[in-house]
Parts: C-alpha cells; structure tokens; sequence
C-alpha cells in the first residue's frame, strides 16, 4: 500500500500524482490520507465535499484500489505515521514545499516531521514547474 499525505493544493495534487504512479508501478493499493486538527474555523489543507468528490473521481479513473481517509481532531503527522506502521504500508508520498530559513527556524514543518519520523520510505514531490 502506497500511503499520500493530501492537501487541497498544489503540492497535495503533486503528491497524489506520484502516490498513483507508485501504485500502479507496484501493483498495490493507495490510502490517501487528509487530515485537520480541527482547531481553525477554516483549515485551507483541509478538502471540502467538491473537492473529495473531485479526487475520488481521479482515483476511480485511476483504476487502482484506494482508500481516501479525512480525519479530524488529531495531528496530521501522528494520523499519517499511524498509518505507515500497518505491515502493508510501503512508501509515504508528501508533497513539500521551499521555506525561508526563517520559516524553518520559527515554527516546525509537518513534511520534516515526516521525513524524521517515518520508519519505511518518504519519497517528497514538489508540484511541475509551470
């Protein structure tokens, strides 16, 4: 099982992609995973119902088995790392995007979270250049 961390966005559309491609070069199954704290009146990483019906489509079209999880309440690092321990969780897609060394410093970034956390594979995608 190919495991995406999925955002509503570029960078979660680009994790997406490869998290497919994965898939489909492996022969396994997809979980997509987008996640909220619940802590914000309006979470911008978090998928509204048009756009999981968008993605759902995507994955149907795809062909391959998926799974799509939206949780709330929890910290996205510690729903996706969950995630990774079942023993047929293979690779993690995530999506990254530049920070400033600033932003690096002040405040912590889930994708390094990842990166250092995660036991089994990362494979960090950044979205096309246009």
């Amino acid at each position: 099982m190919i495991v995406v961390g999925y955002t509503p966005d570029q960078f979660g559309g680009a994790a997406l992609e490869h998290g497919v491609a994965e898939a489909q070069l492996r022969g396994t199954s997809l979980l997509v995973i987008n996640s909220s704290k619940g802590d914000s009146l309006a979470d911008q990483s978090f998928a509204d119902n048009a756009h999981l019906q968008e993605l759902e489509g995507k994955l149907a079209a795809s062909g391959i088995d998926h799974e799509v999880r939206q949780i709330v309440g929890d910290e996205t690092v510690d729903v996706i790392l969950e995630a990774m321990t079942a023993p047929n969780a293979e690779l993690l897609v995530i999506g990254i995007r530049d920070r400033t060394p600033v932003g690096k410093l002040l405040m912590g970034s889930t994708a390094q979270r990842l990166l250092l956390s995660c036991r089994k594979p990362v494979l960090a995608v950044k979205p096309a250049e246009r």
